[in-house]
């Protein structure tokens, strides 16, 4: 049972990097294509913190997607009965209420970020939905035997 839950760990681990990994390459193509740009959410999570420093925008970005959300969502997927993306796009939704509850307050931005325009509980909880369904995308792809299915797979049909 042990290394089951290791495994597992493991695998969340991995999936938050994964599913950080793409929120960052999203999150820059946003900024980069000048939508919304007044809405930063490294900017945010570093003033939440009490920072005014990018850098530590990106490294609690980092820290938060891959160990925190990686590692819960393990327990939270446990819980749930759809597929992994589907359980990423659930957890990630009630972990956007939370940004929008208490992340956006704590950065001066206003409940819901209110104060950064109309548009940003809409762009947030798109946001938090890509990074979910990547997370459990990433999560279920990465369970032991997957991969060499794939590849056997792939072998036949080459």
């Amino acid at each position: 049972m042990k290394s089951l839950q290791t495994s597992s760990l493991g695998r969340g681990l991995a999936a938050g990097l994964v599913a950080t990994i793409v929120l960052t390459i999203v999150l820059m193509l946003k900024q980069a294509a000048g939508l919304m740009p007044q809405l930063d959410l490294v900017v945010v999570l570093a003033h939440a913190l009490g920072s005014r420093s990018l850098a530590v925008g990106w490294a609690a970005n980092a820290v938060v997607g891959v160990f925190l959300w990686g590692s819960v969502f393990v327990w939270a997927d446990r819980r749930m009965f759809f597929a992994h993306w589907v359980n990423g796009f659930f957890f990630a939704s009630v972990v956007w209420l939370g940004v929008m509850l208490v992340i956006m307050p704590a950065a001066g931005e206003g409940l819901f970020g209110m104060d950064l325009g109309m548009a940003t509980p809409t762009l947030t909880l798109f946001l938090h939905w890509v990074y979910g369904v990547a997370l459990g995308s990433a999560y279920g792809a990465l369970k032991p035997g997957v991969w060499r299915r794939v590849v056997a797979n792939r072998l036949h049909h080459a």
